[in-house]
């Protein structure tokens, strides 16, 4: 059995991988496999450095994340390219990872934590879709927490991906992390029970 988790910015996704992962079950990390095919020697980053220059790499060859980002941020034709680039390779290697859990582990959970799935048309991949919640106002509150941004900063930010009310529509089941932890904690063993897992 897997499923795909999702949320949106500051919805506290982090936290509900890790309780599933304490009650038993298996992650994959998107973010973590996006960051591996960054590292220096992964053919991804030498197309990368190919297409964009070698600028856009530190003097030992790892990648200068933020002169990347100065690039793309503003130009959509070029996060088109570095997304056409990378892409493929990711989901190649989620593909592989849970493939692989799911032999090793038939009786466990696998869950695949990607924070842009519904954006990158991934949802078919899955037996089930699960959305951490939380509402717009309580995403732009806690991000000008964490991240110590303005208000219009954090607005730029969620404006970057899907309106979380549009993921919470599209979702198998949707997890409201917008309360107290023991009340998450509810859902999820409630997702748990109903799901029959061990």
């Amino acid at each position: 059995m897997n499923i795909g988790l999702t949320g949106g910015i500051a919805t506290g996704k982090s936290t509900i991988a890790s309780l599933l992962v304490k009650k038993g079950a298996m992650l994959v990390d998107a973010d973590t496999i996006a960051r591996d095919v960054m590292l220096p020697g992964h053919s991804v980053l030498a197309a990368v450095a190919e297409f964009f220059g070698q600028g856009i790499l530190h003097e030992d060859g790892t990648l200068d994340r933020k002169k990347l980002g100065s690039i793309v941020f503003d130009d959509r034709e070029a996060l088109k390219v570095l997304n056409n680039i990378s892409h493929p390779a990711i989901r190649k290697e989620i593909r592989k990872q849970m493939m692989d859990l799911e032999t090793a582990y038939p009786e466990r959970l696998v869950v695949v934590d990607i924070p842009l799935l519904y954006e990158s048309g991934l949802q078919s991949m899955f037996e089930e879709v699960w959305v951490v919640y939380a509402p717009r106002n309580v995403q732009k509150e806690r991000l000008m927490m964490r991240d110590l941004l303005s208000a219009g900063q954090a607005e730029a930010r969620l404006q970057s991906q899907m309106d979380i009310e549009d993921k919470k529509s599209l979702a198998d089941r949707v997890i409201d992390n917008s309360h107290s932890l023991e009340v998450t904690e509810q859902q999820l063993n409630e997702c748990w029970l109903q799901m029959r897992l061990p």
